[in-house]
């Protein structure tokens, strides 16, 4: 066979290796189509939703392998459901893909409860939500601090910060209401200017309400009368708590001290 090959032209010879090169390379493009399955596509379904027993159904029935590419935690979403599928719905693809599916996690991750404490209300709330951790039912106390968180409880029961919890678990808040639980005779404040009244009132958790009075400068206007006042109609001594509000008349001039103001 050697020798009927060297006997030939060498023109027959390069022509043969020619036609057989082309030959290999036409068979080979012939079998490309039934080795990557060429034309054989299909439209991808949408699973997004379903369970994932079902989505698995749906895509083997339509000709497609499936993954489980990762499983994370949503709230708004049921366990075991499609949160995300690739490639996405109606993608046209071969038939023979594979279709990764991210599905929501059946037990959902734990977090650190964080501490809340004199937090706002409404900063808690954000707090909570970043972690996807669910406010639950709010109760008031006493307390001067409007609105501020000061216990945090779980399942009815005080949770410390840094105790481990699932995310979607519920956090019920306890929140001041703006009144302490500190109750005192109403301190005399007539006599006074606004400024110093002020001061006074707000070191002892006390706050001015309604100031009525025509006057220029209201920090160093007189106050003349307030409501309410430390005697009822009946000198009886009235009492008031941390976060309540005193009424305030102003003056521009000082006025006269009443001598019974601050008897008993």
């Amino acid at each position: 066979m050697f020798k009927a090959i060297t006997h030939r032209p060498l023109w027959v010879n390069l022509l043969a290796g020619l036609v057989l090169a082309i030959g290999l390379f036409a068979l080979f493009l012939l079998s490309l189509n039934w080795l990557t399955g060429h034309g054989n596509s299909a439209s991808v379904p949408s699973v997004t939703g379903k369970s994932y027993d079902e989505a698995r159904s749906i895509l083997k029935k339509a000709g497609f392998d499936v993954e489980i590419q990762d499983s994370i935690y949503v709230d708004t979403v049921p366990a075991n459901r499609v949160i995300k599928q690739i490639p996405e719905a109606d993608e046209v693809v071969k038939s023979n893909r594979t279709v990764f599916l991210v599905i929501r996690r059946t037990i959902p991750p734990e977090v650190d409860m964080p501490n809340l404490s004199g937090y706002s209300y409404r900063n808690a709330e954000m707090v909570l939500k970043s972690l996807d951790l669910r406010v639950g039912d709010t109760t008031f106390k006493p307390d001067f601090a409007r609105n501020s968180v000061l216990e945090q409880l779980y399942n009815g029961a005080a949770i410390a910060p840094g105790t481990k919890v699932r995310k979607g678990s519920i956090i019920s808040l306890v929140l001041g209401d703006g009144i302490g639980k500190q109750d005192f005779p109403v301190p005399v404040i007539t006599g006074m200017t606004y400024c110093e009244a002020r001061a006074q009132l707000e070191s002892m958790g006390l706050i001015i309400g309604s100031v009525v009075g025509d006057v220029t400068d209201t920090c160093n206007a007189y106050i003349y009368k307030q409501i309410p006042a430390k005697f009822d109609e009946e000198r009886r001594i009235l009492r008031i708590r941390t976060g309540q509000t005193i009424d305030v008349f102003l003056q521009q001039d000082k006025p006269v001290a009443d001598s019974t103001e601050n008897q008993l």
